[in-house]
């Protein structure tokens, strides 16, 4: 089967982003996309200026050339990109998963997309022989400053011990 919009080799400048999940590792990637001159629309499990709901999703798909799925993964985000909505996406578009349950695993093997549900893969999975699927690590963090960042993000442990306010607190389903 060939998918039009399972290309990587896409031009991010000058594109329209979409970016599903707008808390601090959107708002980064939206810092990151501006930077390519990216028309960037957000949306999140909670509205408010300038970010839309996701119950707002399917008003975007066909006008983004990427969606970024970065939202946590909770009951009400759990198969967000479900049967419809990838084709829902533009030719070319690229849509780029950082949860493996935001995306509905069955819907992922008829429209070829990222980050897989049960993650990793088991050996013989059919995703593994999928044509024009390309499956990498999930190691998103992964660069020449990740030792740095790592070492920073364990030495707060010490506002723990101190009993001061945490930092990155999650609260709810994540």
């Amino acid at each position: 089967m060939q998918v039009p919009w399972a290309r990587v080799d896409r031009d991010v400048a000058n594109s329209t982003v979409l970016i599903v999940g707008y808390g601090s590792i959107g708002k980064a990637i939206e810092a990151r996309a501006c930077s390519f001159r990216c028309r960037i629309a957000a949306r999140d499990t909670v509205a408010r200026d300038g970010v839309y709901p996701v119950t707002k999703l399917d008003q975007l798909p066909g006008q983004a050339d990427v969606v970024v799925l970065i939202t946590p993964l909770t009951s009400e985000t759990r198969h967000l990109m479900n049967a419809t909505r990838p084709a829902k996406m533009q030719p070319g578009a690229l849509l780029v998963n950082a949860r493996g349950a935001i995306v509905d695993t069955e819907s992922l093997l008829q429209a070829l997309v990222d980050v897989t549900e049960p993650e990793p893969l088991p050996e013989g999975h059919p995703l593994w022989s999928a044509p024009n699927l390309l499956i990498t690590q999930h190691i998103a963090g992964d660069s020449e400053r990740f030792m740095q960042h790592a070492f920073k993000l364990v030495c707060e442990v010490q506002l723990f011990v101190r009993g001061d306010p945490l930092l990155n607190i999650v609260t709810g389903e994540y």
